[in-house]
């Protein structure tokens, strides 16, 4: 497959961006070779600058649920664009997006919009930090919760690919504040509860991990979180950035069950532009300025744009059978991958929750960071390229979750196992 048009500008774009990206896992650092530069997109797929064609599940990193260039979503931004694309003051848009989210997700009484994930997280720690007059947060090893300082320890997602878990840059005395704990170990979140309960602000969590590869939380571990965030008055935060409305209308919390106090969101919301949000108890959102003593701000939040394709997108994910069809598609790609890597006897573990998967390139579960870095991170590689080399673009990473989209087909599902067969040496199990 030529991708001589996008190793051009790779080579231009390292002389004006560090590492020639700005995201570094799009660096494909993690895989070796040259990224190939995407110039449109419409549905499943994507089309690169010399004009070859993939099936896509990267979707922008999860946002592309109704897959690129949705009609309903490219309708609403054209009318809104007329109006102007940024104002700095109130609109009615905001509203109807933050009454969508309220009524979705069991957690959220009020939300302050944002224009990141990464800033959804920041601001829903120090609001958790301003509401209990304490310090400390715990995290869990290989769930990455965006680059703000204090959470920059022992993350997973592309600092796991780049083997730097902690970032230069970070002073001691913020890490000295975050705890870490392995994910799905509540009785080492028990032990840290026990001996700085009353020093800790939050526990922030992936209540399904997407930036270690996907983990599930084992049986009872979000339970016994809440619990003990319940009984040492911790502020409980879901980082539901990559699971909200994309596992279900209402987040992986309307799932499971368990509501916590704070819940951050991003991606689907914002219909593919750039968007945040954070949400919870009114008591604790009523903290932040300017009713409160927390102070956030954004020149962009609300922004008209973000808000009119989240509404859009939100509005389309209501109708009957949607998720239905996105765990059936999930469910066809999870056992044609599982039928293809046991036909050529390669070892894998593939989880999946809903539209989202991973497939690890190693023997025996996942169920924590430790477990996933023990993947064939270079058997990884040569499947990566030999499924790019086919036409099928996955996340440049083992580390990294896929995402299915309304606009896959089952034909698109069967031609990725079909590559995957290929690859793996095996034949493509019948469905």
């Amino acid at each position: 497959m030529n991708r001589s048009q996008s190793q051009s500008l790779f080579k231009r774009a390292a002389r004006v961006l560090p590492g020639g990206v700005d995201s570094p896992v799009r660096a494909f650092r993690g895989v070796g070779g040259t990224p190939p530069f995407i110039a449109r997109a419409d549905g499943a797929r994507v089309f690169d600058a010399d004009g070859n064609e993939y099936i896509d599940y990267v979707g922008s990193w999860g946002p592309m649920i109704l897959g690129h260039n949705a009609e309903p979503v490219r309708r609403a931004l054209a009318e809104a664009l007329g109006n102007g694309t940024s104002f700095g003051a109130p609109t009615e848009l905001e509203i109807i997006l933050g009454e969508m989210v309220i009524d979705a997700v069991p957690s959220v009484e009020m939300v302050r919009f944002v224009s990141s994930g990464t800033e959804a997280t920041m601001s829903a720690l120090r609001l958790a930090r301003g509401f209990t007059g304490r310090d400390l947060i715990l995290k869990f090893d290989g769930c990455y919760h965006g680059h703000g300082d204090s959470l920059l320890v022992k993350a997973g997602s592309g600092a796991a690919t780049l083997g730097v878990p902690d970032s230069a840059g970070v002073p001691s005395d913020i890490a000295r504040n975050t705890l870490t704990c392995a994910y799905n170990d509540l009785d080492a979140v028990r032990e840290l509860v026990r001996q700085h309960g009353d020093s800790l602000a939050a526990i922030i969590v992936e209540p399904v991990a997407g930036n270690m590869g996907l983990v599930k939380p084992a049986t009872g571990f979000l339970e016994g979180l809440r619990e003990l965030c319940s009984g040492h008055g911790i502020v409980l935060i879901f980082d539901e950035v990559m699971t909200g409305f994309r596992v279900a209308y209402g987040g992986y919390q309307s799932l499971c069950g368990i509501t916590p106090d704070l819940t951050t969101l991003g991606k689907v919301i914002g219909g593919g532009l750039p968007v945040g949000a954070y949400g919870g108890r009114r008591d604790i959102m009523e903290k932040i300025a300017p009713l409160g003593p927390v102070y956030q701000a954004g020149t962009l939040s609300g922004n008209p744009l973000a808000m009119t394709a989240g509404i859009a997108t939100l509005t389309e994910l209501q109708r009957p059978g949607v998720y239905e069809r996105l765990e059936k598609l999930g469910n066809r790609l999870a056992a044609g991958l599982k039928g293809a890597a046991t036909n050529a006897h390669t070892a894998v573990w593939l989880d999946r929750q809903g539209s989202m998967s991973c497939m690890y390139f190693r023997k025996g579960a996942v169920r924590n960071y430790a477990d996933a870095v023990q993947s064939d991170t270079k058997l990884f590689a040569r499947y990566f390229h030999a499924m790019l080399d086919r036409g099928i673009y996955l996340a440049p990473s083992q580390f990294e979750a896929g995402f299915i989209s309304l606009a896959h087909t089952d034909e698109d599902i069967d031609r990725t196992v079909q590559a995957a067969a290929e690859v793996l040496g095996g034949s493509p199990p019948g469905h």
